[in-house]
């Protein structure tokens, strides 16, 4: 938990202890209600030309349900669909960035400054002393911590639909964090800034084509867009099916071609000034896909969603699970970063592009 929150320090057992009840509470109402009724068209083009991708569960928080990504025949934008509802993003985000996952993502996100600095070099080519630089997406801050090495003289501000924002602001690592969705803040920011960034955002959002308008209200003219997703046409997404991590479900509702995102961006008002796939690739996909599947092959760990605390000899067989599993986590590790890392762009494995585009 935060330093910036009152809440006095658990161990974990307690903290699953006490947040059992409610998901006991929500569980016993069945699952219908955090789904929207199944679309029969294509959310970016309007295409009925859909097909079944992947169907897959929760492989992250192994919170109940089934989910499943349908892609268009036309544009090839895959979405998730049936669609999760208010109800059930609310219920299959809790304790995953805040709560329970907090300080586990933390550290995550905390410890990857490299990669942020390399996000922030890579508007450089473009313009090198931005004023004021909104980031959109910015859980806790940690981006915007890392840029200010890069852009020393830029005012960094942090938006996020969770508390992170203003726990950003507290923590001193954006100087403004504003709480909300972006579509509805747009308007009192309009015209504000030099640089809008959204790393890792849109493929969350539940209208995708609204952000996108939104960024453009929020920049000057001759402001720049810096946007990173994952890339559904990575030779990874098929090779690894539902072990690979960027699909991400259910978190992750729309994953776009690089081209619709193109087209998208040219129709709103920007102009795409750089593409890259090699530069965000993060090295990762056989790590993850080894980690997950051994995560569903044991016994669960303790889980507020889960009916029971898991018994002595579930303890047991998880801890075997994963040791006998760590030959397979090393070998993951060394060829995504010594071997895939060097080819993922020529081999068509980068999972992850980045566009940097100028607001007409």
């Amino acid at each position: 938990m935060s330093d910036d929150r009152a809440t006095p320090p658990r161990g974990r057992s307690e903290q699953v202890a006490a947040l059992r009840p409610r998901y006991t509470a929500d569980l016993a109402d069945g699952l219908d209600r955090f789904f929207e009724p199944r679309r029969d068209t294509c959310p970016w083009c309007g295409s009925d030309r859909l097909t079944t991708r992947l169907r897959t569960t929760d492989l992250i928080q192994h919170k109940p349900g089934r989910f499943v990504l349908d892609r268009c025949r036309e544009c090839r934008h895959t979405f998730q669909n049936p669609r999760l509802s208010e109800a059930g993003l609310e219920f299959y985000y809790r304790d995953f960035y805040d709560g329970l996952g907090e300080k586990q993502l933390g550290r995550t996100f905390g410890g990857r400054t490299k990669m942020y600095v390399g996000r922030a070099q890579s508007l450089l080519p473009f313009v090198d002393t931005p004023k004021n630089w909104l980031d959109v997406g910015t859980g806790h801050g940690h981006f915007c911590e890392a840029a200010r090495t890069v852009h020393p003289g830029t005012s960094f501000d942090g938006l996020d639909f969770t508390d992170g924002a203003e726990l950003a602001e507290r923590a001193g690592r954006v100087d403004r964090g504003y709480r909300g969705a972006f579509p509805e803040l747009a308007g009192g920011l309009a015209g504000g800034y030099d640089v809008v960034s959204m790393f890792h955002y849109l493929e969350h959002s539940t209208d995708p084509a609204r952000e996108l308008e939104a960024a453009h209200r929020a920049l000057r003219p001759g402001g720049h867009l810096l946007i990173e997703v994952p890339d559904p046409d990575s030779r990874y997404a098929s090779l690894l099916g539902r072990w690979w991590l960027p699909w991400l479900q259910p978190q992750h509702l729309h994953l776009m071609p690089v081209q619709n995102l193109r087209r998208r961006l040219r129709t709103l008002g920007f102009t795409v000034m750089a593409g890259q796939h090699a530069e965000p690739h993060d090295p990762v996909d056989l790590l993850a896909a080894v980690w997950l599947a051994l995560d569903a092959a044991a016994p669960r760990d303790d889980l507020p969603w889960l009916p029971a605390p898991p018994t002595a000899l579930q303890r047991t067989l998880r801890a075997a699970t994963v040791i006998a599993g760590i030959p397979a986590l090393v070998l993951g590790t060394l060829t995504d970063r010594f071997v895939v890392r060097p080819l993922a762009r020529p081999l068509g494995l980068a999972n992850a592009y980045r566009l940097v585009a100028r607001r007409d």
